[in-house]
């Protein structure tokens, strides 16, 4: 690998490192000598640099989340107020919020929690859970089929599935980050098995993880954040892109399947439309697959993965 290789990757490390710091700080201001202090670059180098890298400028990528996770907590969390939720994202008060989320969603933050959420996914397309689509930032609804809802809608779930409230443990993990598309995390994971496999962090029993850090059906597909991810036991010493994380314990609802490749969507679809009917709503925390094979060594290519979505009492 070459000095420039290597100086990227570093690069990246740092930005990432920038990343999980803003996502978990949403409520606390955060100035651009604060990130750059964290990024270990002076706060001109590091704005060209997180630019660069992420393809939006610090402070916007820190204003999007605090709007994003606004977005969610409205749909997730009907008895919440709008202000305390404007608040939770780090709004000094509630006309600044407003304005922000006007601008950045085309409508009031009222009007955004009054629009039926999205539970299923068939084609690209997001609906709710009457089978209506749903308008995603930027997009506009594509022309879909009347009779989708009487006709389709068994085969958007698996109606099979088994799925639990479970009290999840600490998961220790290493990662290297993907953004963009679900269909292209391989390439992360191949890079972090290039890296774990010479340094014995994987075994026959090692288990690969997908942590999710967005929800698609608010941030765009280009700006959805995954972690391709390993548990480890310890405290690895990590270099270049690979990072480490903590996910932590709590109440989950997992939902276990064994599935082909194109079945994801069905799989996610049955989660979401399950929590609807469950008495819970989404907790805090990051949603995950913990996958229990390499699923090149099933009989017919399946995955074992357990889909687990951190809840909380309705």
């Amino acid at each position: 690998m070459n000095f420039n290789e290597l100086s990227k990757q570093e690069y990246i490390a740092r930005i990432n490192r920038v990343m999980d710091y803003i996502g978990s700080n949403l409520d606390k201001p955060i100035d651009l000598s604060a990130m750059a202090s964290i990024a270990s670059f002076s706060p001109y180098h590091f704005h060209r640099i997180f630019t660069y890298i992420v393809g939006e400028t610090p402070n916007n990528f820190h204003s999007r989340l605090k709007l994003e996770k606004a977005a969610q907590l409205l749909q997730d969390n009907k008895k919440t107020s709008i202000s305390e939720i404007a608040l939770r994202c780090g709004f000094g008060n509630i006309s600044s919020f407003s304005r922000a989320f006007r601008a950045y969603f085309g409508m009031s933050a009222n009007e955004f929690r009054q629009q039926s959420k999205a539970i299923f996914i068939k084609d690209g397309i997001r609906y709710s859970k009457d089978c209506k689509p749903i308008h995603k930032i930027g997009k506009n609804i594509q022309a879909v089929n009347g009779h989708f809802c009487s006709v389709e809608f068994k085969q958007l779930i698996i109606m099979n599935a088994k799925i639990e409230i479970k009290q999840m443990p600490e998961l220790n993990l290493i990662y290297c980050r993907h953004m963009g598309a679900f269909n292209k995390i391989g390439e992360a994971y191949e890079k972090l098995f290039r890296w774990a496999i010479p340094r014995g962090l994987v075994t026959s029993d090692t288990k690969t993880v997908t942590v999710y850090h967005d929800d698609p059906s608010i941030t765009s597909i280009e700006k959805v954040r995954q972690d391709a991810s390993i548990i480890v036991n310890g405290d690895i010493k990590v270099e270049g892109e690979i990072g480490k994380s903590i996910v932590r314990a709590g109440k989950y609802a997992v939902g276990h399947f064994e599935i082909k490749e194109n079945e994801f969507e069905q799989a996610w679809n049955t989660m979401c439309s399950w929590l609807t009917e469950s008495g819970f709503q989404p907790g805090e925390g990051s949603t995950y697959e913990l996958y229990h094979n390499d699923y090149k060594d099933h009989p017919e290519h399946r995955f074992i993965v357990d889909i687990c979505l951190p809840v909380k009492p309705l």
